[in-house]
């Protein structure tokens, strides 16, 4: 009888074992595959969640089918206390082996403002405060006029709007930096401000990119012959100065405006840009197309003819 009853306790711990083997793997394949999310979804984990509040969320957003295997796998390794804050964009059937991974890195989702070539200051900071996502107030000090580069940042939950303006600041002065290393000889403009003025002209002349290398090399050729550069964008910016939107055409009398703006009436360029232009009007304008040419008028379709 006792003999019969060990083989029995043996054999129960065998099944025991080999059942929890079993278990095991089932687990684990829980954990490591697909999970039941079927759309891509952006979910907050706040700030001082522990690891049951987590789960609790994830599972709440059915980006995983089991809290208590998730907390199982996150805690393997003692990665539960690793797991980070923020914004995230789970993919569709992401396993929670992937979420904890991705946890753990802090890999936020990352917000993009997108701020067009060609707009003014105003415009630009218009965008940054309303855009979503970003905390605290645009900087107290004044933001020059063409002292942003137009191009797609990229933030994530939480940055400031005074650390993104600072960034689009850093962006524009670097490529201006690097762009006046490389320019042409002989140019018209003596100094990066001043190339900073003419690149806003041409970018606010053109939207056709081809054209800009041209629409440069008529205000250099301009410049060396001592004429004025009657450019409409600068008149249009002597009568707004950038603070608001000059909802009509030009008349003939608006050339006349008396303002150092108004390359009508003031010889040379304008004392500073009137928006902030882009990179290849940048370059356009400390790279001007070869020609002597003087003239140009838009041609009905979107581009303009030269003379």
């Amino acid at each position: 009888m006792a003999r019969r009853a060990v083989r029995t306790g043996v054999l129960a711990a065998v099944i025991g074992a080999g059942l929890a083997v079993l278990a095991g793997f089932a687990v684990y394949d829980r954990y490591v595959g697909p999970g039941p999310l079927a759309a891509a979804k952006i979910v907050i984990i706040p700030k001082g969640a522990r690891l049951e509040g987590i789960a609790e969320i994830l599972h709440r957003e059915r980006i995983i089918a089991a809290s208590v295997i998730f907390r199982l796998g996150a805690r393997a390794g003692g990665r539960d206390r690793l797991l980070k804050a923020g914004e995230y964009e789970f993919t569709p059937a992401i396993s929670m082996r992937e979420v904890v991974a991705l946890l753990v890195a802090g890999r936020t989702y990352r917000r993009r403002l997108t701020i067009a070539e060609g707009l003014t200051t105003r415009e630009a900071l218009a965008l940054v405060r309303a855009a979503k996502g970003l905390t605290g107030r645009l900087p107290r000090r004044a933001i020059a006029e063409g002292g942003l580069l137009p191009e797609t940042y990229f933030y994530s939950l939480g940055d400031t709007r005074a650390g993104l303006v600072a960034r689009m600041e850093k962006a524009m002065a670097d490529e201006v930096a690097r762009l006046w290393r490389e320019r042409a000889e002989g140019l018209t403009v003596d100094t990066p401000a001043a190339a900073v003025v003419l690149a806003s002209m041409i970018e606010k002349e053109t939207a056709v990119a081809a054209e800009r290398p041209r629409v440069s090399a008529v205000f250099h050729n301009r410049l060396r012959r001592g004429m004025r550069l009657q450019s409409d964008p600068t008149v249009v910016y002597a009568l707004t100065r950038g603070q608001r939107t000059l909802d009509r055409k030009l008349r003939r009398i608006d050339l006349a405006v008396r303002s150092p703006y108004n390359t009508y009436v003031a010889a040379g360029l304008p004392p500073g840009p009137i928006a902030n232009p882009g990179r290849q009007s940048l370059r356009a304008a400390l790279a001007p197309a070869a020609g002597d040419e003087l003239y140009f008028v838009a041609d009905g379709a979107g581009g303009h003819l030269f003379a």
